[in-house]
């Protein structure tokens, strides 16, 4: 067995309408449906929550990998966009894409090499692979 790493801990009541606590305090947020779903918005959501979480993720992966390789990657900024869509029996599912940009960087086969690399060893992209379409993009273009 692995040896657990971090166990990040939450407490939520209400759901999407409710309030959301990590057990350090360090987050604590109100939870609202967005506008764009006919509520009342005021507050975040699990799509923003995820997409934040998961941007935040693979640009540590990206990093890592870089080192791993010996490449200096320097600030690495990324958009992430989470996507909740109706599947046609009353369920939902997600679909993601992460525009990464490496400024730091001007050779663009090494870039879309460590984005590829980054989407292997990261865990968002681990816990997500086969279940959502996930589109990869380097500074808007994909790879």
């Amino acid at each position: 067995m692995a040896k657990v790493l971090y166990t990040a801990n939450a407490h939520v009541t209400g759901g999407r309408g409710g309030h959301g606590r990590t057990a350090d305090g360090e987050l604590d947020v109100n939870l609202r449906v967005p506008k764009e779903m006919g509520g009342e918005g005021g507050g975040t959501n699990p799509e923003e929550l995820f997409a934040v979480g998961w941007a935040a993720c693979f640009e540590s992966a990206i990093a890592g990998v870089g080192r791993r390789q010996h490449v200096d990657v320097g600030e690495v900024v990324i958009d992430s966009a989470i996507s909740l869509l109706p599947v046609g029996d009353g369920g939902f599912r997600l679909e993601a894409t992460l525009d990464v940009s490496i400024p730091a960087l001007s050779d663009r086969d090494v870039a879309v090499e460590l984005i590829r690399g980054a989407h292997e060893v990261c865990p968002y992209s681990n816990a997500t692979r086969g279940n959502i379409d996930v589109t990869l993009l380097l500074d808007g273009d994909a790879l």
